[in-house]
């Protein structure tokens, strides 16, 4: 293999990340639904990169609370027909220059079925074999440093309260394990959908109980 690297400036950095649909309620009540990229967990915390004027984020600081439906590749077509959406009427100047259009109905579009969730107003998308009930703990600029950047993304810090799992991703024998053999997330990779190949290797942290997360997990 050549080692020679060469210096490159990509215009983005989507090296990689699940995606994930936000779900949460607009001021007139209704419901909104939209594909995000941006966004990681630790314990049974999550943190969304996310546009500061999106629909999203806006009905993120009034509620405080939403649901990340976690597609699975079974559900990309869905996602893709609702990837150039926004629940922003008149809908912003850059997402019109990107081909953007207004739609209301994003889980008619999108032909996802709403179910009510348990601890949040938010629905969630039925179709989605995991999701995540969450509330927002935090709120972050993200590019303060930055003149340009300065207040056009958020980095929103939620907790989950409740987890649904559809019963076929479960370990055998396990109630809270879900199987990572059985769970192929949909993957947003440079503006490009894909799935998981295979375990490549044997992981040593695979060797620690992830029952011993669970203080972390409850904080």
């Amino acid at each position: 293999m050549n080692t020679a690297h060469v210096v490159a400036e990509p215009h983005i950095l989507y090296l990689g990340t699940p995606v994930v649909l936000i779900s949460t309620v607009n001021e007139d009540g209704t419901h909104n639904l939209a594909p995000n990229s941006s966004a990681f967990w630790l314990g049974w915390r999550g943190v969304l990169g996310i546009a500061s004027a999106s629909q999203t984020t806006q009905n993120l600081l009034r509620t405080g609370e939403c649901v990340l439906n976690l597609p699975s590749v079974n559900e990309v077509a869905a996602v893709d027909r609702i990837a150039r959406t926004t629940g922003t009427n008149p809908v912003p100047e850059f997402k019109q220059s990107l081909g953007y259009v207004y739609e209301p109905d994003k889980f008619g579009r999108a032909g996802m079925t709403r179910v009510a969730s348990q601890t949040v107003s938010a629905t969630r998308a039925l179709e989605c074999p995991i999701q995540l009930e969450a509330v927002v703990s935090a709120v972050h600029g993200m590019g303060e440093d930055s003149d340009q950047m300065r207040g056009f993304l958020s980095l929103i810090e939620v907790r989950i309260q409740r987890v649904h799992v559809h019963p076929d991703l479960l370990m055998e024998g396990h109630v809270n394990r879900i199987a990572p053999d059985k769970w192929s997330p949909l993957i947003m990779n440079f503006q490009k959908f894909y799935g998981l190949s295979q375990q490549v290797y044997p992981s040593r942290l695979a060797e620690i109980p992830e029952k011993a997360y669970e203080q972390l997990a409850r904080l």
